[in-house]
């Protein structure tokens, strides 16, 4: 899929931990578990201590973590990727292209967060 996006605010964050490329990140710097709260999505890949630029408002591109439809919202899985909120977890984004399974880059508008 497209690997485009338009953030309107990138931060640079401390990572404290390993943190993939183009997955959710918390407000501590670490790449997000099931159903947390973050701050954006990386724009690139970093071990703990590096300074990383992530996406906190405007689109982004997420790694899917299973098939999304175009329009769902979305929560991070385990390993920070991107998966359909159902019922429980903090809502991160709003899918702007359809993923067909795990694996996939797709551009996503990031939304304030509260689990």
């Amino acid at each position: 899929m497209s690997k485009q996006s338009t953030p309107i605010l990138t931060l640079t964050r401390r990572l404290s931990g390993t943190v993939a490329q183009y997955r959710f990140v918390t407000p501590a710097g670490a790449q997000a578990g099931a159903d947390v709260n973050t701050i954006g999505a990386a724009r690139v890949a970093g071990v703990s201590g590096d300074d990383a630029p992530v996406d906190v408002l405007g689109t982004t591109v997420i790694e899917s973590g299973a098939a999304i439809a175009e329009g769902a919202t979305l929560k991070s899985d385990a390993t920070g990727r991107g998966i359909t909120w159902v019922t429980s977890g903090a809502r991160l984004a709003v899918a702007l292209q359809a993923a067909a399974g795990a694996g996939e880059f797709i551009e996503v508008l990031l939304i304030p967060n509260a689990a």
